[in-house]
């Protein structure tokens, strides 16, 4: 019995094309950011503002560490977090069908979550969120926070040929 043993050029293999998830650029994103700002603050006006108003506590106050803005910034954390962590989207990312996605393609986990909603979050609002416009300019449209966490936000049924 001979055994054949076939060579065969790699130039001359053909590859079939991967396909990847599009990434999100800046204008999905802060249409996203923008709802979900709305949405946070009928939260803060259904849930916080009432209870004010019936202990008759102002909701004044302009400082950082006023009551008002205290929950206001515990809600407004918890909502990204909370949504990123169980959904991977938010409801601003569910209605323009975009979502977190890890770089690695693994599950998010709660150090992941916490780092890219919490931190991330916190460093482009004191910033004046200008560290947002990086996504227009960056490859793969990727944050500050999403290279802090290794994410990425993709769009959920829409796909590239990865070239």
């Amino acid at each position: 019995m001979t055994d054949i043993i076939e060579v065969v050029d790699e130039a001359s293999v053909v590859k079939p094309p991967s396909i990847k998830q599009k990434t999100a650029g800046f204008w999905m994103r802060f249409w996203a950011f923008l709802l979900d700002s709305i949405v946070i603050s009928a939260i803060i006006g259904v849930s916080i503002r009432p209870v004010f108003a019936l202990m008759n506590w102002s909701v004044a106050s302009d400082a950082w560490y006023a009551p008002m803005t205290i929950l206001s910034g515990i809600i407004f954390y918890a909502y990204f977090v909370l949504m990123t962590k169980f959904f991977k989207q938010t409801i601003g990312k569910m209605t323009f069908g975009i979502k977190v996605e890890k770089d690695d393609g693994e599950a998010l986990d709660w150090m992941t979550v916490l780092f890219r909603e919490g931190v991330g979050r916190f460093i482009n609002g004191t910033l004046l969120y200008l560290p947002y416009l990086i996504v227009a300019f960056s490859p793969n449209n990727k944050s500050i926070a999403d290279y802090f966490a290794d994410t990425v936000v993709v769009h959920e049924n829409i796909y590239t040929k990865d070239v």
